[in-house]
């Protein structure tokens, strides 16, 4: 994706049917689980830029395949990309073919993690109300599939993909090589992700009560406690010893955290009824009361036109 492409926006409908969907995925998966691996090679171009030298010989290139011919040429792929972006793809290739090979506990992690931020970085929530209609129905979604069937579970050790990060747990005794792993899903960094990008326009400009502040609390307080919530996940899994769903730790944490401060700041009434836009900059003001006009399109053009012409 074009870095300066928008962002998909989540609406309250969407928001709503996403728990069904992923019920309805989760399930396809559980049965249709032995299915070929993933091989993506993901974006990491802007990460390594700051890598490359300043005399680095970086030249551009575009790749462009068209049908038809005349007035009827339509263009298929037009790709622009430079000689840093083969590097990274070289890069990424490596990390590919070494995944497909050893199914390697790193590899899937640097996949995971590239899948996440690329998560993160294309949906959108539009407003407050939006990403409490997700977290809420991903919360029951969660705690069913977990406590309710062993469904979730089986797909997560059974499904051969980047679907999720591992952690070794046997780390110090066979290093590298280890084998007995923690896992935690990309939804459970992908949807925590996008509502604390949702907040991070919340307490700067345009929010209506921090025109001044230009500060980032809400998004610095979700990431707290995400945190927090993450934290609470893996004491309370050590303390069971049982799967647990993460979400049920993560969703109350990263709704209730924000929320008490702007109890704490009076915002909540601006909280939910602020509506961010993924077409506006963070820091663009937005007109929000609009100048009455009348006369025809004649007199108005004059008026303008004398307007214009005087120093």
């Amino acid at each position: 994706q074009n870095s300066s492409e928008m962002p998909e926006t989540i609406t309250s409908r969407d928001a709503a049917r996403f728990p069904i969907v992923a019920s309805c995925t989760l399930l396809g998966l559980y049965l249709f689980f032995k299915v070929t691996a993933l091989l993506c090679t993901s974006r990491f171009s802007p990460v390594m830029n700051r890598f490359f030298p300043a005399n680095f010989p970086n030249k551009q290139y575009q790749l462009l395949f068209t049908q038809g011919s005349g007035e009827s040429k339509e263009e298929i792929v037009n790709y622009e990309f430079d000689t840093k972006d083969l590097v990274c793809l070289a890069l990424s290739s490596v990390v590919g073919v070494w995944y497909l090979l050893r199914k390697h506990w790193i590899a899937n992690n640097l996949f995971g993690l590239a899948f996440s931020l690329n998560g993160v970085e294309l949906l959108h929530l539009n407003n407050v109300s939006t990403g409490c209609i997700l977290l809420g129905g991903l919360f029951i979604y969660d705690v069913f599939w977990v406590f309710g069937t062993n469904v979730m579970v089986t797909v997560a050790k059974s499904f051969e993909a980047p679907i999720k990060l591992v952690f070794p747990q046997d780390l110090l005794e066979k290093g590298l090589e280890a084998d007995n792993f923690a896992m935690l899903g990309l939804g459970d960094i992908v949807i925590p992700g996008c509502w604390a990008g949702s907040l991070s326009s919340l307490g700067s400009a345009p929010f209506p009560c921090s025109l001044k502040k230009n500060t980032h609390t809400y998004f610095y307080t979700s990431f707290v406690a995400y945190i927090f919530g993450l934290g609470l996940t893996i004491f309370i899994m050590h303390i069971f010893k049982h799967a647990q769903p993460a979400l049920l730790y993560l969703v109350p944490a990263c709704i209730g955290f924000p929320l008490l401060v702007a109890l704490a700041k009076g915002e909540v009434t601006e909280m939910f009824s602020y509506e961010s836009s993924a077409e506006i900059l963070p820091h663009t003001p937005r007109l929000t009361h609009f100048p009455t006009v009348s006369g025809s399109p004649a007199s108005l053009a004059d008026s303008m036109q004398q307007k214009l012409s005087c120093p």
